[in-house]
């Protein structure tokens, strides 16, 4: 898909970013989220950047989908590992490279940062469209597996 902008969220983006996140929780893991709760959730990175960051994916003005990224500290690696969390693309869009601008973003930002090491994202275990994408694009799955206990 021709003429798609990535670039760093701005707080006039939160909206749309919260709209995207309760559209995701809906169709991947039929959840339905308090739309207050996503709001403060998605405006706190807005005002405190060490939680993360938002990149978008436009195109003439319009947002097509957007991704947060987050940071762990890796002591082996002597550098922090972006973690993309919050994945969204608006339906009408998919499978046209929208994420795969936001990705290349992504990558072109760890390459040409000697403190980034590299990228990791977690996905649903029945998510295989996600799956294949994210192997499309030479991430591989074979290394670890995420647990997690939620409050």
């Amino acid at each position: 898909m021709e003429r798609i902008a990535v670039r760093e969220a701005v707080s006039g983006d939160a909206p749309v970013i919260a709209a995207f996140q309760l559209a995701m929780a809906l169709e991947t893991e039929q959840l339905m989220l308090d739309p207050e709760v996503v709001d403060k959730g998605v405006t706190a990175v807005f005002g405190r950047p060490e939680l993360g960051c938002y990149y978008v994916a436009e195109k003439e003005g319009e947002i097509l989908g957007s991704l947060l990224t987050t940071y762990e500290w890796s002591d082996w690696r002597n550098g922090t590992v972006l973690w993309i969390q919050s994945v969204y693309v608006l339906p009408q869009y998919r499978r046209l490279g929208v994420y795969r601008r936001l990705y290349g973003h992504l990558r072109m930002k760890v390459e040409g940062d000697s403190g980034l090491r590299g990228i990791r994202l977690y996905a649903d275990r029945a998510n295989e469209t996600a799956h294949a994408a994210y192997r499309k694009l030479g991430m591989s799955s074979d290394h670890y597996l995420t647990f997690e206990w939620m409050k």
